[in-house]
Protein backbone atom coordinates (compact mmCIF):
# COMPACT_ATOMS: atom_id res chain seq x y z
CA UNK A 1 0.00 0.00 0.00
CA UNK A 2 1.20 3.52 -0.85
CA UNK A 3 -0.17 6.74 0.62
CA UNK A 4 0.49 10.38 -0.15
CA UNK A 5 1.86 12.40 2.77
CA UNK A 6 2.41 16.13 3.18
CA UNK A 7 4.27 18.10 5.83
CA UNK A 8 2.85 21.60 6.24
CA UNK A 9 4.11 24.41 8.47
CA UNK A 10 0.92 25.88 9.94
CA UNK A 11 0.62 29.46 11.22
CA UNK A 12 3.62 30.47 9.11
CA UNK A 13 4.19 32.11 5.73
CA UNK A 14 7.55 30.46 5.07
CA UNK A 15 9.15 27.11 5.90
CA UNK A 16 10.79 26.55 9.30
CA UNK A 17 8.22 28.65 11.14
CA UNK A 18 4.93 27.96 12.85
CA UNK A 19 3.99 24.41 13.75
CA UNK A 20 4.66 21.45 11.42
CA UNK A 21 1.98 18.80 10.90
CA UNK A 22 1.84 15.73 8.72
CA UNK A 23 -1.28 15.22 6.61
CA UNK A 24 -2.33 11.90 5.02
CA UNK A 25 -5.37 11.87 2.69
CA UNK A 26 -7.13 8.50 2.77
CA UNK A 27 -9.85 6.92 0.65
CA UNK A 28 -11.01 4.83 3.62
CA UNK A 29 -10.01 4.52 7.26
CA UNK A 30 -7.10 2.29 8.19
CA UNK A 31 -7.08 0.41 11.51
CA UNK A 32 -6.45 2.71 14.47
CA UNK A 33 -3.22 0.88 15.32
CA UNK A 34 -1.85 1.64 11.84
CA UNK A 35 -2.84 5.32 12.11
CA UNK A 36 -1.08 5.54 15.48
CA UNK A 37 2.02 3.77 14.15
CA UNK A 38 2.32 6.23 11.26
CA UNK A 39 2.01 9.17 13.67
CA UNK A 40 4.67 7.66 15.90
CA UNK A 41 6.98 7.17 12.91
CA UNK A 42 6.40 10.76 11.74
CA UNK A 43 7.35 11.98 15.24
CA UNK A 44 5.62 15.33 14.78
CA UNK A 45 3.28 16.80 17.36
CA UNK A 46 0.32 15.89 15.13
CA UNK A 47 -0.49 13.75 12.12
CA UNK A 48 -3.88 14.48 10.53
CA UNK A 49 -5.86 12.01 8.43
CA UNK A 50 -8.94 12.78 6.39
CA UNK A 51 -11.43 10.82 4.28
CA UNK A 52 -13.72 12.57 1.83
CA UNK A 53 -17.43 11.80 2.36
CA UNK A 54 -19.53 13.56 -0.27
CA UNK A 55 -19.02 17.31 0.07
CA UNK A 56 -17.34 17.07 3.51
CA UNK A 57 -14.34 15.36 5.12
CA UNK A 58 -13.94 13.16 8.16
CA UNK A 59 -10.85 14.34 10.07
CA UNK A 60 -8.81 12.75 12.87
CA UNK A 61 -5.63 13.82 14.67
CA UNK A 62 -2.90 11.71 16.31
CA UNK A 63 0.13 12.71 18.37
CA UNK A 64 3.00 10.18 18.49
CA UNK A 65 1.24 8.51 21.44
CA UNK A 66 -2.54 9.18 21.39
CA UNK A 67 -5.51 10.32 19.32
CA UNK A 68 -6.78 13.76 20.39
CA UNK A 69 -10.20 15.41 20.30
CA UNK A 70 -9.14 18.69 18.70
CA UNK A 71 -6.04 20.10 17.01
CA UNK A 72 -5.94 23.53 15.42
CA UNK A 73 -2.66 23.57 13.55
CA UNK A 74 -3.20 20.13 11.99
CA UNK A 75 -6.71 21.22 10.94
CA UNK A 76 -5.15 24.24 9.24
CA UNK A 77 -2.57 21.95 7.58
CA UNK A 78 -5.26 19.52 6.39
CA UNK A 79 -7.32 22.40 4.99
CA UNK A 80 -4.24 23.70 3.16
CA UNK A 81 -3.72 20.29 1.51
CA UNK A 82 -7.38 20.09 0.47
CA UNK A 83 -7.40 23.65 -0.86
CA UNK A 84 -4.11 23.40 -2.75
CA UNK A 85 -3.50 19.75 -3.62
CA UNK A 86 -6.93 18.20 -4.27
CA UNK A 87 -9.22 18.87 -7.26
CA UNK A 88 -12.58 20.60 -6.81
CA UNK A 89 -11.82 21.88 -3.33
CA UNK A 90 -14.73 23.85 -1.82
CA UNK A 91 -14.31 27.43 -0.61
CA UNK A 92 -15.72 26.33 2.76
CA UNK A 93 -14.15 23.06 3.91
CA UNK A 94 -16.35 21.10 6.34
CA UNK A 95 -14.76 18.60 8.69
CA UNK A 96 -16.62 16.00 10.76
CA UNK A 97 -14.55 15.42 13.91
CA UNK A 98 -14.73 14.16 17.49
CA UNK A 99 -15.34 17.81 18.47
CA UNK A 100 -18.28 18.22 16.07
CA UNK A 101 -18.32 19.95 12.70
CA UNK A 102 -15.44 22.33 12.04
CA UNK A 103 -15.41 24.72 9.09
CA UNK A 104 -12.41 26.29 7.40
CA UNK A 105 -12.89 29.16 4.96
CA UNK A 106 -10.38 30.31 2.39
CA UNK A 107 -9.82 34.07 2.64
CA UNK A 108 -7.41 36.57 1.11
CA UNK A 109 -5.45 36.48 4.38
CA UNK A 110 -5.13 32.69 4.63
CA UNK A 111 -7.42 30.10 6.18
CA UNK A 112 -10.02 30.85 8.87
CA UNK A 113 -11.10 28.03 11.20
CA UNK A 114 -14.42 28.10 13.08
CA UNK A 115 -14.08 26.34 16.45
CA UNK A 116 -16.29 26.13 19.57
CA UNK A 117 -15.20 28.51 22.34
CA UNK A 118 -14.40 27.17 25.80
CA UNK A 119 -14.92 29.42 28.82
CA UNK A 120 -12.03 29.25 31.32
CA UNK A 121 -12.89 28.97 35.00
CA UNK A 122 -10.67 30.36 37.80
CA UNK A 123 -9.01 27.44 39.52
CA UNK A 124 -6.60 26.48 42.24
CA UNK A 125 -3.51 25.05 40.53
CA UNK A 126 -2.81 21.38 41.19
CA UNK A 127 0.06 20.63 43.52
CA UNK A 128 3.37 20.99 41.73
CA UNK A 129 2.14 22.87 38.65
CA UNK A 130 3.76 26.26 39.30
CA UNK A 131 6.91 24.67 40.74
CA UNK A 132 7.28 22.50 37.62
CA UNK A 133 7.03 25.63 35.48
CA UNK A 134 9.47 27.59 37.66
CA UNK A 135 6.83 30.27 38.34
CA UNK A 136 6.34 31.82 41.78
CA UNK A 137 3.03 33.64 41.24
CA UNK A 138 0.30 33.44 38.61
CA UNK A 139 -3.43 33.38 38.04
CA UNK A 140 -4.66 29.94 37.00
CA UNK A 141 -7.73 28.98 34.99
CA UNK A 142 -8.95 25.63 33.70
CA UNK A 143 -10.61 24.28 30.55
CA UNK A 144 -9.09 21.36 28.62
CA UNK A 145 -5.76 22.86 29.70
CA UNK A 146 -4.42 24.77 32.65
CA UNK A 147 -4.14 28.44 31.64
CA UNK A 148 -1.41 30.15 33.65
CA UNK A 149 -1.47 33.95 33.36
CA UNK A 150 1.71 35.84 34.27
CA UNK A 151 2.35 39.58 34.33
CA UNK A 152 5.63 39.75 32.42
CA UNK A 153 5.83 38.42 28.85
CA UNK A 154 9.62 38.14 29.18
CA UNK A 155 9.16 35.47 31.84
CA UNK A 156 7.52 33.24 29.21
CA UNK A 157 10.54 33.30 26.89
CA UNK A 158 12.80 32.02 29.66
CA UNK A 159 10.65 29.10 30.84
CA UNK A 160 12.40 25.74 31.20
CA UNK A 161 9.67 23.45 32.57
CA UNK A 162 10.28 20.18 34.35
CA UNK A 163 8.36 17.97 31.90
CA UNK A 164 8.61 14.89 34.10
CA UNK A 165 6.73 16.76 36.85
CA UNK A 166 4.15 18.17 34.42
CA UNK A 167 3.38 14.72 33.08
CA UNK A 168 0.56 13.10 35.00
CA UNK A 169 -1.04 16.33 36.21
CA UNK A 170 -4.77 16.55 35.44
CA UNK A 171 -5.97 17.96 32.10
CA UNK A 172 -4.43 17.84 28.64
CA UNK A 173 -1.67 20.46 28.86
CA UNK A 174 -0.49 23.80 30.22
CA UNK A 175 -0.65 27.18 28.46
CA UNK A 176 1.42 29.96 30.01
CA UNK A 177 0.29 33.33 28.67
CA UNK A 178 0.84 37.07 29.13
CA UNK A 179 -0.19 40.38 27.61
CA UNK A 180 2.35 41.63 25.07
CA UNK A 181 3.52 44.93 23.66
CA UNK A 182 3.88 43.68 20.08
CA UNK A 183 0.86 41.31 20.14
CA UNK A 184 -2.29 41.27 22.21
CA UNK A 185 -0.96 38.22 24.04
CA UNK A 186 1.79 35.61 23.79
CA UNK A 187 1.76 32.00 24.93
CA UNK A 188 3.78 28.83 25.28
CA UNK A 189 2.03 25.44 25.55
CA UNK A 190 3.36 22.26 27.14
CA UNK A 191 1.72 18.85 26.76
CA UNK A 192 3.79 15.90 28.00
CA UNK A 193 0.52 14.13 28.88
CA UNK A 194 -0.14 13.74 25.14
CA UNK A 195 3.46 13.07 24.13
CA UNK A 196 4.32 16.66 23.13
CA UNK A 197 6.65 18.43 25.55
CA UNK A 198 6.19 21.77 23.79
CA UNK A 199 3.96 22.63 20.85
CA UNK A 200 5.06 25.68 18.83
CA UNK A 201 1.49 26.83 18.00
CA UNK A 202 -1.57 25.17 19.54
CA UNK A 203 -4.68 26.36 17.73
CA UNK A 204 -7.04 24.45 20.03
CA UNK A 205 -5.62 26.19 23.12
CA UNK A 206 -6.77 29.51 21.63
CA UNK A 207 -10.40 28.39 21.88
CA UNK A 208 -9.85 29.00 25.61
CA UNK A 209 -7.28 31.79 25.39
CA UNK A 210 -9.53 34.02 23.25
CA UNK A 211 -12.38 34.09 25.82
CA UNK A 212 -9.83 34.59 28.61
CA UNK A 213 -8.21 37.60 26.94
CA UNK A 214 -11.55 39.00 25.73
CA UNK A 215 -12.60 39.32 29.36
CA UNK A 216 -9.29 40.88 30.39
CA UNK A 217 -8.78 43.27 27.47
CA UNK A 218 -12.39 44.15 26.59
CA UNK A 219 -12.04 43.34 22.91
CA UNK A 220 -12.98 40.47 20.61
CA UNK A 221 -10.25 40.33 17.94
CA UNK A 222 -6.68 39.50 18.89
CA UNK A 223 -3.30 39.14 17.24
CA UNK A 224 -1.39 36.42 19.07
CA UNK A 225 1.97 34.70 18.99
CA UNK A 226 2.89 31.33 20.45
CA UNK A 227 6.14 29.48 20.80
CA UNK A 228 9.59 29.31 22.34
CA UNK A 229 12.53 28.82 19.99
CA UNK A 230 10.06 28.25 17.13
CA UNK A 231 7.11 30.63 16.87
CA UNK A 232 3.96 31.21 14.87
CA UNK A 233 1.35 33.94 14.58
CA UNK A 234 -2.42 33.78 14.43
CA UNK A 235 -5.49 35.97 14.61
CA UNK A 236 -8.37 35.05 16.94
CA UNK A 237 -11.88 36.47 16.89
CA UNK A 238 -14.37 35.65 19.64
CA UNK A 239 -17.81 35.48 18.00
CA UNK A 240 -20.38 34.45 20.60
CA UNK A 241 -19.76 30.81 21.47
CA UNK A 242 -17.30 30.35 18.58
CA UNK A 243 -13.67 31.33 18.03
CA UNK A 244 -12.45 32.12 14.51
CA UNK A 245 -8.76 31.27 14.32
CA UNK A 246 -6.98 32.48 11.19
CA UNK A 247 -3.50 31.87 9.90
CA UNK A 248 -1.30 31.05 6.94
CA UNK A 249 0.35 27.75 6.07
CA UNK A 250 3.13 26.67 3.75
CA UNK A 251 4.10 23.32 2.26
CA UNK A 252 7.46 22.01 3.42
CA UNK A 253 7.52 18.48 2.00
CA UNK A 254 5.39 15.90 0.21
CA UNK A 255 6.08 12.28 -0.57
CA UNK A 256 4.84 8.70 -0.38
CA UNK A 257 4.43 6.22 2.43
CA UNK A 258 5.13 2.56 1.68
CA UNK A 259 3.18 0.30 4.01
Amino acid sequence: MQLNIYQVDAFANRPFGGNPAAVCPLTEWLPDARLQAIAEENNLSETAYFVRTGDAFELRWFTPTVEVDLCGHATLAAAWVIANELPDAPDVIRFATRSGELRVTRTEHGLAMDFPAKAPEPSEPPAGLLDALGIDKAEVFATDDWLVVVEDEHLIAGLTPDFARLKGLPLRGVAVTAASRRFDFVTRWFGPNVGVNEDPVTGSAHTSLAPLWAARLGKSVFRAQQGGARKGQLTCELAGDRVIISGEAVLYMKGRLYL
